[in-house]
């Protein structure tokens, strides 16, 4: 299989540059802020103690890499499709078609998963409206943003990231002056970093526990790659991704790192209000902050939105690639006099709204399964990015070096160390056998990405045996003006 290199306009047929440069910023920070870092994190600590710092530390630096190598193909050439379009190009049709749909599955999951937290705490202020009813206005109203333009989109989502990023930055603030004593008002003992080794020590589970902690958060770091689809809507693609890319390291060393630090500095890690209120809420009530589980649901409403916003607006613009692959019914890849591709805005909200009415009805079975199934995929579209990468790399330099601005470090060994580590989490979250755990998500991802690989196989078949009757049909002499 030959693999070239295509020329990319700015941006794709039919979308628009409606991305500014403060837009893309915001969406690459906000890609790393998840909804889970503040909802998530208490189990993660529970289960680790202080040792899930290297948790993050080790998903972090993982994220990094991948990212990186994301980098290095998007910044060559920008594509809607993203890693999608990288793998149909370097691994073949059937990995392009499988990852995209696979990864379109786990955004549309991720909607009702988010549509129904958001339900949650607005029916919590609001009673009056009941949740499945909170659910429905909110999936209309990011609907509504996504259909409107890109523009839309980015203006939303800059706001809803600039809250987070402000919440974290306070909260980064306030907790390191109360562990100094330095907080006007707060009765939080001075602290320091001693709970950090004071209280069974820094690993009181044991190493293993670090490995547990990783199953546990690897999964809240997903979305940072939305800013190399994002950058396909934007003035400059290539300088957007260099600069988003370049700047994950610090976005994650200062949100997950640094908010995490202060919680296990500030409380111990075995304290029971992590678990029963949230790290974040316990954290800011052992300081003395007035209404902390308010602020911290105010917080997290806006992550739940962000999430939901950039959720469809992914979900979409990877069926607008499919569509323009041939991978999805054409019509998703037809836009709007505004660069919108409404069909594929609609079929992703649609199946949405599916899965909200499945979490609703039958919470413990359909939609479980949903969420099983779509458990490993994150890991699963990081795996294809490494291997995307090594050949693309090759076909990068021989066709255009000097699309090569950013570059995956110490290439290839770095990648190949990359697949190791994600193969040993895939195959460590095996021997997780709770229910909904590791091993069921692993084992379910994998038959539904494998039913998607065989549908692809088959149909890339069909369509070679059509297409080679067609040209011999062409081909063929006509015989009946012969005689």
């Amino acid at each position: 299989m030959t693999t070239t290199l295509p020329a990319s306009p700015p941006t794709e047929p039919g979308l628009k540059a409606g991305l500014k440069s403060r837009h893309l910023s915001m969406i690459a920070i906000g890609g790393v802020i998840g909804a889970g870092l503040f909802v998530g994190s208490g189990s993660g600590i529970a289960a680790a103690g202080p040792g899930i710092l290297v948790s993050y530390a080790l998903v972090g630096i993982l994220v990094v890499l991948v990212m990186r190598m994301l980098g290095e193909m998007a910044a060559a050439n920008p594509s809607s499709g993203s890693f999608s379009a990288y793998a149909d190009r370097a691994l073949g049709r059937w990995a392009g078609f499988t990852i995209g749909w696979l990864y379109w599955f786990f955004w549309v999951v991720v909607l009702a998963v988010e549509a129904t937290a958001g339900a949650k705490i607005l029916a919590g202020w609001i009673p009056a409206v009941p949740q499945w009813g909170w659910a429905l206005i909110v999936m209309l109203v990011l609907t509504a943003t996504n259909l409107a333009s890109v523009s839309s989109y980015g203006e939303f989502e800059f706001w809803f990231a600039g809250i987070k990023v402000v919440a974290i930055a306070a909260f980064i603030v306030i907790g390191g002056l109360a562990l100094f004593g330095l907080l006007p008002g707060s009765d939080h003992p001075a602290s320091g970093f001693t709970n950090l080794t004071a209280h069974g020590g820094f690993l009181p589970h044991g190493p293993g526990a670090i490995l547990t902690g990783v199953l546990m958060v690897v999964f809240s770091f997903m979305g940072s790659e939305i800013v190399t689809l994002a950058a396909g809507e934007t003035a400059d693609p290539r300088a957007a991704v260099t600069k988003a890319t370049n700047s994950v390291i610090w976005r994650i060393a200062v949100f997950y790192l640094g908010s995490i630090l202060i919680v296990v500095s500030l409380l111990r890690w075995d304290d029971p209000a992590i678990l029963k209120d949230g790290s974040y809420v316990a954290a800011l009530s052992s300081i003395g902050i007035p209404h902390a589980a308010q602020i911290m649901n105010a917080i997290v409403l806006t992550s739940v939105l962000s999430c939901l916003n950039s959720g469809l607006y992914t979900a979409s613009r990877m069926a607008f690639s499919l569509g323009g692959r041939n991978d999805a019914p054409a019509a998703f890849a037809r836009t709007t006099g505004r660069g919108v591709p409404r069909a594929a805005i609609l079929a992703s909200v649609v199946f949405g709204f599916v899965a909200v009415a499945f979490n609703y009805l039958w919470p413990d079975t359909v939609f479980q399964f949903l969420l099983n199934s779509s458990g490993a995929i994150a890991l699963f579209v990081w795996l294809v990015i490494c291997f995307s990468q090594l050949r693309m790399r090759r076909v990068i330099e021989r066709e255009a070096p000097e699309k090569l601005i950013v570059r995956m470090w110490l290439y290839p060994y770095l990648t190949w160390a990359t697949i190791a580590l994600i193969t040993f989490v895939l195959g460590y979250m095996l021997t997780d056998t709770s229910n909904g755990g590791g091993r069921d998500q692993v084992v379910l991802s994998t038959l539904v990405a494998l039913a998607v690989v065989v549908f692809a196989v088959v149909r890339q078949r069909v369509s070679g045996r059509a297409g080679a009757r067609d040209t011999a049909r062409d081909t063929a002499p006509d015989t009946a003006s012969v005689s």
